[in-house]
């Protein structure tokens, strides 16, 4: 996979995450760090800092003195009382004198697990420190959050995405156009490694990666033909406006919830009156609720479009 392959090896690498970088590296040169907590949004780099201040401190052995687990899968007391603690409590023999041990995804843990983990991490402080990898640190209880330094990473730039998506495009000789790099990070939200795999997806089709055919691979609907799908409603032309709709939903397969995330996003980039713009926006609420409650898609999405469409005509 791409996104394994372009991962940074060393802490110079990490993109747009400066101030965390900085402090990782004061860390490398003291050869001494805090109980750690790495929190921010999925694909902004968390685990990949772990790795490369674990091979930046103990070198090309690293992985002798470096664990990693995900807390996910491995998240009950018995893990705790373990394998953890067993790798925590024997010495390194590298010339740092205490190893890494990562628990990623740490806020899915059981509260015992959690418990039961504070006091390791008190107990093994001298042969081993701890990271822990979260995207809400509110889930991690608070005697925990007490013992660790916080690292809050921030949700990656449009521009450092597309511009790394370039460099892996030039060095894999993949064809690619601008527009397309700007559909994948849209696509993306600031998440590197979903940026890559998009980008990876997009590529294995053997064609140019330009906005059709990453829209295509994701299973998205075009932003042109959902924003021509609204302006349809709001000129009161309904029938048109669910013929594009039925178009999306059977001939593309897009399911109803991506279309409804899509005309969210437009509603608030075209030109719309403020009380017009409320008044959609709460309609899709109601929209995005039932369809959460199961309700047939193609039956919910054309009441949306007839609730729109008939307020149009109202105001005319």
């Amino acid at each position: 996979m791409w996104a394994e392959k372009y991962r940074p090896q060393v802490l110079d690498e990490i993109r747009d995450q400066v101030e965390i970088v900085e402090r990782l590296k004061k860390f490398v040169k003291t050869k001494s760090m805090p109980h750690c907590l790495f929190a921010g949004p999925p694909g902004t780099g968390k685990t990949t800092a772990s790795l490369c201040l674990a091979r930046e401190l103990f070198g090309e052995r690293y992985m002798d003195a470096y664990m990693e687990l995900n807390a996910s899968d491995a998240r009950g007391i018995d893990v705790i009382r373990t394998t953890v603690k067993d790798f925590a409590r024997i010495s390194t023999i590298s010339q740092v004198p205490f190893k890494i041990l990562v628990l990623d995804e740490a806020d899915n843990m059981t509260a015992d697990a959690q418990h039961a983990l504070r006091r390791t991490m008190e107990r093994y402080t001298e042969t081993c420190r701890f990271i822990l990898s979260c995207n809400y640190s509110g889930r991690v209880i608070e005697p925990i959050q007490s013992r660790c330094a916080l690292f809050r990473f921030a949700r990656l730039k449009d521009e450092d995405i597309q511009s790394h998506l370039a460099e892996i495009g030039v060095k894999e000789g993949v064809k690619f156009d601008a527009e397309g790099l700007k559909a994948i990070v849209t696509i993306s939200e600031g998440d590197m490694r979903r940026a890559i795999n998009t980008f990876q997806a997009a590529a294995s089709t053997g064609k140019k990666v330009d906005e059709k055919a990453v829209f295509h691979v994701v299973g998205r609907a075009e932003p042109r033909d959902v924003a021509e799908m609204l302006l349809l409603c709001l000129g009161n032309k309904f029938t048109e406006a669910r013929s594009k709709l039925r178009k999306m939903l059977i001939e593309y397969g897009i399911s109803g919830q991506d279309i409804l995330k899509q005309l969210h996003t437009e509603v608030f980039q075209i030109d719309l009156p403020e009380k017009r713009r409320i008044q959609i926006a709460e309609v899709l609420g109601e929209v995005d609720y039932r369809l959460a409650q199961g309700a047939d898609e193609e039956v919910q999405l054309s009441a949306l479009l007839a609730q729109i469409a008939s307020k149009s005509a109202g105001e005319e």
